[in-house]
């Protein structure tokens, strides 16, 4: 069995809670962490190089987004504010006031609104192109909000503490159009590349969903709590992490586990998948960054992979 040693991205001095990718741009892919910290930094996708900090907010980050261009990052935090970035410069082009913690952000497929998630059970819709625009407010969570993703221009999915995974439709008012009732409040929800399958994780399981249809497809137990899971962008196999500190490869038909790595030193709070597929990218407790290569047999010669003959 092939062993990897991953890329180690340090910089953080506390938990790493979020990670996104961007799309692939003329001078490749990157990636933004969200750190208990309160700086956000941005690194080069392939490598982990890092690129830039994000100085402004005042308390700890919980979430981070790049648009698909890398041209803006998105960024909610414990000081009650999601900020807005120019990630060429890293200086902060809106920041925006909320009544509470800041849990989620996504852009918008075109990237000119902001869609936000908060502790005080809100979900907001910020215009980018309108400066000084208030917010539309959207309510019907009686939790915290943990993610919330835009499906297309006019649909977006939320998960929240008060165990409901919902969908909400722009076009049809201020309610969530779809709720579904589950057994356990999600960690987390990622949405595949195609928009045709969401990866949601809670307790010990990983769930996959038709998004459209709000209707399960799949779902797989595992022996550890999960708090995030990804698909690989072929829909091959999908990674996991959690509370035992290590990183799970499974088959995304039967949810065998193909290889399990153990680098982190705490528990793991978010894995990403790369747009490429070629690396998968882990957040933990433990303050680090680590870049796992997706297929073990090919060494890129920034990995040390080693055939144990296990």
């Amino acid at each position: 069995m092939a062993r990897q040693t991953p890329l180690t991205c340090s910089g953080h001095t506390r938990p790493v809670v979020d990670l996104s990718f961007s799309d692939n741009t003329k001078d490749g892919y990157f990636m933004i962490s969200a750190c208990k910290d309160g700086n956000p930094m941005l690194r080069q996708g392939e490598t982990g190089d890092w690129v830039g900090t994000f100085i402004g907010h005042k308390g700890a980050v919980w979430a981070a987004s790049l648009n698909k261009a890398c041209s803006r990052a998105a960024t909610g935090s414990a000081d009650f504010n999601a900020k807005i970035w120019c990630a060429l410069s890293g200086n902060v082009l809106h920041s925006f006031q909320h009544d509470h913690i800041v849990r989620a952000v996504d852009f918008s497929h075109d990237g000119n609104r902001l869609l936000t998630g908060c502790q005080e059970k809100k979900v907001r819709i910020f215009d980018l192109q309108s400066e000084g625009s208030k917010p539309k407010v959207y309510q019907g969570h009686n939790g915290t909000v943990k993610r919330c993703l835009w499906l297309d221009q006019n649909i977006f999915l939320t998960i929240s503490d008060d165990k409901s995974f919902k969908k909400w439709d722009t076009r049809a008012g201020e309610e969530p159009v779809q709720s579904v009732q589950l057994e356990k409040s999600a960690t987390d929800l990622v949405l595949h590349e195609k928009t045709q399958v969401a990866t949601m994780s809670y307790s010990n399981m990983v769930s996959f969903w038709n998004p459209h249809e709000m209707t399960m497809i799949k779902e797989f137990s595992t022996k550890t709590q999960v708090n995030s899971a990804h698909l690989h962008p072929n829909s091959e196999h999908f990674v996991f992490g959690g509370a035992d500190f290590k990183i799970y490869k499974c088959d995304y038909k039967t949810g065998s586990v193909e290889d399990s790595y153990k680098g982190h030193f705490g528990p793991v709070h978010i894995v990403r998948f790369s747009p490429d597929g070629e690396l998968y990218a882990s957040g933990s407790e433990d303050g680090t960054i680590r870049l796992w290569q997706n297929n073990v047999g090919t060494n890129y010669g920034l990995w040390r992979c080693v055939n144990t003959g296990d």
